[in-house]
């Protein structure tokens, strides 16, 4: 092996255990967020084919949590519509939005298995603001759906967090 390719190797191999040795991890790979007695959960929502429902499921599932039906459950995961809206914050010389602030917005609470509510039912919300081109019609409604997408994973990192501390607190 030529020594320009080992010296590589050994930069690739030192840089990979410096990094591992500063506690970097992915985002959502931090092991289970919720005690073991949280994880078989069942999900209610309205639309249980939704973005927000198929990303809540994933983001729970890499979370540690076993989606099961509702007779198997020890929890239930109530979870409202994603409301979504946008208003416009300022105007431009020529009476047109300049800016926007988008909002992204559910309510959910958490029973358990003989469906008493064991957290309350609460509001999540995520909130965020961009600037407006109003020449640029088609680039800023991809903005916007960029955004929504982005703000949806916080808004289920929220929920995650906030029933991961409520479950850690109740152990």
């Amino acid at each position: 092996m030529p020594i320009a390719r080992q010296f590589t190797f050994a930069l690739v191999l030192g840089f990979l255990c410096l990094l591992s040795a500063c506690g970097f991890q992915l985002r959502g790979t931090g092991g289970s967020s919720v005690p073991e007695s949280w994880s078989k959960m069942h999900l209610i929502t309205s639309n249980p084919n939704g973005e927000l429902s198929r990303e809540l499921q994933s983001t729970f599932a890499a979370n540690g949590v076993i989606w099961v039906d509702r007779e198997e459950a020890n929890y239930l995961l109530n979870v409202g519509p994603e409301k979504f809206s946008h208003r416009n914050l300022s105007l431009n010389a020529q009476a047109r939005a300049a800016e926007f602030e988008l909002t992204l917005a559910t309510n959910f609470a958490v029973n358990d298995a003989q469906g008493v509510e064991v957290m309350e039912s609460a509001k999540a919300s995520v909130v965020k603001q961009m600037e407006n081109d109003p020449r640029n019609v088609v680039g800023k409604a991809e903005e916007v759906r960029i955004l929504r997408a982005e703000m949806r994973t916080e808004l289920i990192n929220q929920i995650m967090r906030r029933i991961g501390y409520f479950a850690a607190s109740t152990q």
